[in-house]
């Protein structure tokens, strides 16, 4: 008789919570603030931009928690859309997951483990060509990312034990890594000219452009001008706390999910949070927000202006001296490491869902013989490849923050669709504040994305296209299922 094969109930509250930060934590934290000083220009509002993020993603995962503990199964988010809507909303968001948010994201980390990589081993530059073929070429850069995303599967396929150790020990690493960068940065910088500097102008808000010349303009700030950079500038602060909702993918091997899922999910998002906060008031005591881009120095250039957008490598360089770059460069690729790891293991734990409900590859609906989906494991990794190839998957990630966030409040309204449909379900944890900060949420969360609608149409409008164009294939799919 077959012995049938099921999911091994492996991660503890521990691991599930590093899961949560590990998934959050990639390169985002090292690199947007930069981009975040020249849209809005004030030190004040950059951190209160990354508090109000912070404490917007504290309220998604605590009203999460209470579907984790509804329906703590495999797939997750993709589960909770399907319940509280119907099966083509659950395949809606599963389409854009695969096609962009989740391979994409895959994808983007890697290239960035890679990079930073290229600066401890120069072998691995991307500007050395492996094969060139008209406007199609490939490099060292992507050929390592190529060779993580296919070892993080392989270790993966191996069963969820070896990936949760993995998971578990480079995302203390690097949090450990992290807290050192924020305590010496603060340390150093108490007195520092950078901290008096931002101090005396904290709360101006001004647009700095840079011109074809290599002069700038910088534009003060007001109304809904202001509004809307602000808006533009939570794009990559949003982009830096996003994954967190990873963790409710891997509801069928997390112990006792109905208490440590929605647990994880809150410890994961608020270590994360206190870290992202504390960094960038870190940046600031070291570096001045103002800065020109043919500064002679680090100090000179400025967070708006730090080379490549490194703002970490910058700040680190302020501190360590020359060691910066290659200490930096371990750092990241410690946290890009120990991010894909994550990221690679639950998302194809939402592919498995989706073909157990047919609407997936149908092989991906199977485990292998470590009780892990080893098709939906491959198919995201040769899919995330595929973007690394491409050389497109910065600029869809970005068409799906949008998307994402869309997704987040469509499943926070479903919390309460189900109060109303399915009363009677166990609840083992409701949401914190119910239904006034879930409320909070959507209108927050709400207005956001009608800001980027305005102020970033093109992308946006992108990133909505992405979604619509599952329609079709849904009814497609179901067509020639029938025939």
């Amino acid at each position: 008789m077959t012995q049938t094969i099921t999911m091994k109930r492996e991660l503890r509250l521990l691991d599930s919570t590093m899961i949560v930060a590990g998934s959050m934590i990639g390169s985002g934290i090292f690199l947007v603030s930069s981009d975040m000083a020249r849209t809005v220009g004030s030190p004040g509002i950059i951190l209160a931009i990354w508090l109000f993020t912070g404490i917007l993603t504290l309220i998604a995962a605590l009203s999460y928690g209470e579907l984790a503990a509804m329906m703590p199964k495999a797939g997750g988010q993709y589960v909770y859309l399907k319940e509280a809507y119907n099966p083509i909303v659950g395949f809606l968001f599963g389409w854009t997951t695969f096609m962009v948010i989740q391979t994409g994201l895959i994808a983007a980390v890697a290239i960035a483990f890679a990079k930073y990589t290229a600066e401890l081993i120069p072998f691995f530059n991307e500007k050395n060509i492996l094969f060139s073929l008209g406007s199609f070429s490939v490099n060292h850069t992507q050929l390592l990312a190529l060779a993580l995303i296919a070892f993080l599967t392989f270790i993966n396929l191996k069963g969820v034990k070896n990936a949760k150790i993995l998971q578990t020990v480079f995302t203390i690493a690097k949090i450990l890594a992290l807290l050192g960068l924020i305590i010496l940065g603060i340390y150093v910088g108490f007195n520092s000219d950078s901290f008096k500097a931002n101090m005396a102008d904290l709360w101006t808000p001004y647009q700095t452009v840079k011109n074809a010349d290599g002069s700038i303009t910088r534009t003060l700030l007001s109304g809904t001008v202001l509004f809307g950079a602000i808006g533009g500038a939570m794009v990559g602060s949003l982009f830096s706390s996003d994954a967190w909702n990873n963790i409710t993918y891997t509801a069928g091997e997390v112990k006792n999910p109905e208490k440590n899922i929605p647990l994880s999910l809150f410890l994961g998002t608020l270590i994360v949070t206190i870290l992202y906060i504390l960094a960038n008031v870190a940046y600031m005591m070291v570096l001045p927000v103002k800065g020109i881009p043919d500064g002679l120095n680090v100090i000179d250039r400025g967070i708006m202006f730090a080379s490549l957008d490194r703002v970490g490598t910058a700040a680190a360089s302020v501190i360590f001296g020359a060691l910066a770059v290659k200490i930096m460069a371990l750092l990241i690729m410690v946290s890009t490491f120990g991010c894909n790891n994550g990221v690679i293991m639950a998302g194809s734990r939402l592919f498995y869902a989706m073909a157990k409900d047919g609407v997936f590859f149908k092989k991906a609906a199977t485990l292998n013989k470590h009780s892990v989906p080893g098709f939906a494991l491959i198919i995201q990794a040769v899919w995330a490849s595929v973007l690394c190839l491409s050389g497109s998957y910065g600029q869809l990630l970005d068409y799906c923050t949008f998307s994402a966030l869309l997704f987040y409040i469509v499943t926070i309204a479903g919390i309460f669709i189900l109060r109303k449909t399915q009363p009677n379900l166990p609840r083992p944890y409701k949401a914190f504040g119910y239904p006034v900060l879930p409320a909070l949420y959507i209108i927050m969360a709400g207005a956001i994305c009608v800001v980027l609608l305005i102020y970033k149409t093109s992308t946006c409008g992108w990133g909505l296209a992405i979604v619509l164009l599952g329609v079709p294939v849904y009814y497609l799919r179901k067509l020639f299922t029938k025939a």
